[in-house]
Formats: structure tokens, C-alpha cells, sequence
């Protein structure tokens, strides 16, 4: 599949007389740095940090943990995506996409050996958004709820964007520049700590794509300018420029790879800037992100979904309520809010737009962005 973009100068924001939205709002650092931490109790709960691992995570805005997880719980997860990955490969069987179905290939090369034959398949397992059961129990492990209690209190939400990663190797798709979180989320983030666990399904490292941040650069407590899109991609990009400029780090000396082994987890926040680097190994390199925040400020996501309440002190939950979280389809949401085509839904579409596109200048067009409309722009501004 041949994909043709466009390069175009775009008129600058000074040149339209106006400011991208997403450079609006008052910065607030104290949301995000060390006076943001909660008071440290003891003694600790299950699977909770210590107290310099947890002012590591305030100051530096990262933390990695590299041996967290109970392995049978990370398995379980890597079965069920198998599961997805075989309902996937049926799919463009049975509707004539694909010739092979590829059962004997393994977790760590299937969905490649898909792509190979539809390219994009890697984007429809993202695009689907199915939060199965393991994964839910991942989200709302007690132990890891003990730390997120640590970062932001008792009051506890999952944040409706979470991620299966589907790194498949040398895949610009799965490439995502530097960015801030909350460059993808409305502005209502700007002055909310959504605490983030990057977890990986096998040992990350710089070969298959680990994670690099900035650190410190979350300190300023502001979001800097970002640009849309990148390469062939539905990702804004932080340039290493205006991040220096805007965020007071300087990349070469700040910047932090973050190899994680299987069954730890990388800890960020939604300002410090990071990228996951290009998978360059034979293998796909798995990872889910997990994300919370309180539940008295918004979400964050343009109105499009809610999140859900995982653990309250206030009010117990008996019952996590997945059912209803996961009766909204979030892409499908903003796949709808964004683009006319939505309106003719095409299963095999390896397109994605969304509402964060129009919060920034839009320097390069590909197909994702020929599929924006003027609705975009009235929808995200309903949040």
C-alpha cells in the first residue's frame, strides 16, 4: 500500500492573527512537582514505595520500578491478547484481506506476519480498544492502586484514554515522537496530575522500542508547543526546540532511556515530555498504559468518554463498573466527532483522527489529517 503525503507551509498562528489552543492556560507548576506529594504514611501498604522512590517520581517526573508485577498476572494478559490477535486474523480471513491465518506463528510475531499482508493490521488491534478481563484486573490491582494512592490520594479514577501498544518491528505507526500527555488530552488536564504505568509485555529496551524521557520536564507544569502530524502518523510532535525553549530542559543532558524488564513498570506524568523509540528487533514489543486522576476534575478527553471509579475511601466500590466503561467506544467516539466518514463505518479503515489534532498548528498533512472536517473543531470545544 502506497501512502502519499503532502508538505504545504502552513500559515503560522502569528500570521492568522490567532494562538493554537493548546498553548492557552496558566501553568501550574505546584500541580506537578513536589508540593504535590502526598504525605507519606506508614506503614506501607501492599506493594507501596518508598518514600525517596515516591519524591524520585515528584521531582524527576518518571520513576522506573523494575520489579513490581506478579508474572501470572502480565501472562494473563499476553493470553488474552493472543485471543484478539486470533479474532483479528479471522476477520480479514474471512472477509478475503489475508490468505494465511498464521496460528503457527507465536505472541511475539503473528500480528507482524499479518501486517505483512494488510498493512495496518497493527492500527485495527489499536483502533479496537478491547479492554479484556486481565487487563482490567491489571488496571485495578490492589497493589498497584496502592502506589497510585501514593501519587494522588485514596480518590481514584481510570482515565478513559488507555493503550494496548501493538509495537510491531520497524513500523512508523508505533513510533511516537516527543510529546506530552496532555498535548493529546483537552485543556482541562493543564492543572491535573493523571498519573500514567507504562507497562511492558517483555523485557523493553532500546532494540524494541523502550521509552526515553525528559526529565524535569514536567516542572514548569505547562504544555508546550506541539505540531500535527508526524511523518504518515496521527501523533503531535514536541520539537526538541520548542521543548528547550518552553519547558527549561536541555535534551542531550535531560533525556532518560528507560529499558524496563518484564514485570516492572515505568511510572510518568501527563507533562513530562517522552517518545518511544523505533523497534528495530524481530520481535513485537507489547505494552499496555494505564492512566488515573482524581474524580473531582474532568477527565480530560473533549467530553467524548468518561472514566471509571476503580477505588474510593469516601464512597467503597463493591463492583468496578467495566461494564459501562467499556460500553463507549473511544475511538469509535472520536472517529465520529472528527471526521464525515465516520458516518460510513468501514471495519478496515487504518485511518485515525481525533480532537487533539486541531489543538495545534497543523505543519504536515497525511491521510489521517485529509480525513479532518470542520466538525472536529466544533466538538472538542464542547468539552
Amino acid at each position: 500500500m502506497q501512502i502519499i503525503t503532502k508538505y504545504y507551509k502552513h500559515p503560522t498562528m502569528s500570521e492568522k492573527g490567532t494562538t493554537p489552543s493548546g498553548l492557552m492556560g496558566t501553568p501550574h507548576p505546584e500541580v506537578f512537582d513536589i508540593r504535590a506529594m502526598p504525605p507519606h504514611k506508614l506503614p506501607l501498604k501492599s506493594g507501596q514505595l518508598e518514600e525517596s522512590q515516591i519524591r524520585h517520581y515528584f521531582e524527576k517526573g518518571y520513576l522506573i520500578v523494575p520489579d513490581f508485577f506478579n508474572k501470572e498476572a502480565l501472562d494473563a494478559c499476553r493470553r488474552d491478547i493472543e485471543g484478539l490477535v486470533d479474532d483479528l486474523a479471522q476477520l480479514l480471513y474471512d472477509n478475503g484481506k489475508i490468505l494465511n491465518l498464521y496460528k503457527d506463528k507465536g505472541f511475539f510475531e503473528r500480528l507482524a506476519f499479518l501486517e505483512k499482508e494488510f498493512p495496518g493490521a497493527n492500527i485495527l488491534l489499536h483502533k479496537q480498544g478491547l479492554l479484556t478481563k486481565a487487563m482490567s484486573d491489571l488496571w485495578s490491582n490492589e497493589r498497584l492502586l496502592n502506589v497510585v494512592e501514593q501519587l494522588i490520594g485514596p480518590e481514584i479514577m481510570g482515565h478513559p484514554v488507555w493503550n494496548l501498544r501493538t509495537k510491531t518491528p520497524q513500523n512508523e505507526s508505533t513510533t511516537v515522537p516527543w510529546h506530552q500527555d496532555s498535548g493529546y488530552l483537552d485543556n482541562n488536564s493543564y492543572d491535573v496530575l493523571q498519573p500514567t504505568a507504562w507497562i511492558p509485555l517483555l523485557d523493553a529496551n532500546e532494540k524494541n522500542g523502550c521509552m526515553e524521557v525528559v526529565s524535569g520536564g514536567h516542572l514548569p507544569g505547562k504544555v508546550a508547543r506541539h505540531t500535527c502530524c508526524w511523518g504518515n502518523t496521527w501523533y503531535i510532535v514536541l520539537d526538541e526546540e520548542d521543548m528547550e525553549r518552553d519547558l527549561n530542559v536541555n535534551v542531550k543532558r535531560d533525556k532518560v532511556l528507560c529499558p524496563i524488564p518484564y514485570g516492572g513498570m515505568l511510572l510518568i506524568n501527563n507533562m513530562i515530555p517522552h517518545r518511544s523509540l523505533s523497534n528495530t528487533s524481530n520481535e513485537i514489543r507489547w505494552s499496555i498504559d494505564l492512566r488515573w486522576q482524581r474524580p473531582d476534575k474532568d477527565c480530560g478527553f473533549f467530553g467524548l468518554k468518561k472514566g471509571v471509579m476503580i477505588r474510593s475511601e469516601k464512597n467503597p466500590i463493591d463492583k468496578i463498573d467495566w461494564d459501562g466503561f467499556n460500553n463507549i467506544d473511544r475511538n469509535a467516539e472520536q472517529n465520529k466527532a472528527c471526521s464525515d466518514e465516520a458516518l460510513e463505518e468501514d471495519r478496515f479503515d487504518t485511518t485515525i483522527v481525533g480532537p487533539w489534532m486541531t489543538k495545534w498548528e497543523m505543519t504536515h498533512t497525511n491521510r489521517h489529517t485529509e480525513k479532518l472536517t470542520t466538525r472536529t473543531e466544533v466538538s472538542w470545544h464542547k468539552a
